[in-house]
């Protein structure tokens, strides 16, 4: 057989997008832990479409998130949370980046994993605190100890992020490097271990 005979091989990209079908990509995780910046560019990786849970939910409900936290708590806001999520899935795939709060709901749990691959972008308490010191329309660090606001979150939310299929660490290395640490572990997990290795620069980004 000639090597032009040789079939070309896939791209990561085309392997995944084949493997996940009509299922969606869903990023989960706390606050600033870059959820929606690594969604985007894994998306245009992808070509598919980015979908912010947060914009969806201002969106359909014509206020901003600290506006309906104030206006009508936090328990409305899940529910609503819960609702656009489970519309978004419906209508997939896409990229989904979700607020840290989301996946905490059993239903949107079940919603996931029935519908999508998760993604857990685990970032260490120091990472998260620098970023979202940057921004002040956090509702949940309203308070007057944000720190302490922030340690007890993680403590909740961290074994229930931990059921997500792949977690990926979210820390302070170029974007694009998180990104090819999510593309090869989607190839891995979805592809399994008959698939091709991923090309020399995403192992190295790996190491």
């Amino acid at each position: 057989m000639s090597d032009a005979a040789l079939p070309i091989p896939a791209s990561l990209e085309a392997d995944i997008l084949s493997a996940l079908g009509a299922r969606s990509i869903v990023l989960v995780g706390m606050m600033g832990v870059g959820k929606s910046t690594i969604g985007r560019r894994m998306a245009l990786r992808l070509k598919l479409p980015f979908v912010d849970a947060d914009t969806e939910i201002e969106t359909s409900a014509q206020m901003s998130i600290p506006e309906i936290f104030e206006r009508h708590g936090e328990s409305y806001f899940r529910d609503g949370e819960a609702r656009v999520i489970a519309r978004l899935l419906d209508g997939g795939p896409v990229v989904l980046a979700t607020g840290g709060g989301a996946f905490m709901r059993e239903e949107t749990r079940a919603r996931i994993a029935a519908k999508a691959v998760s993604i857990w972008l685990r970032a260490d308490h120091d990472v998260i605190m620098r970023r979202v010191r940057r921004r002040a329309d956090r509702p949940l660090l309203q308070t007057a100890d944000p720190e302490g606001t922030v340690t007890r979150l993680l403590t909740e939310r961290e074994p229930i992020y931990g059921k997500a299929d792949l977690t990926i660490a979210s820390r302070d290395v170029p974007h694009d490097r998180i990104v090819e640490e999510c593309i090869a572990a989607l190839h891995a997990h979805l592809c399994g271990e008959h698939a091709a290795q991923p090309p020399a620069d995403v192992a190295s980004a790996l190491r």
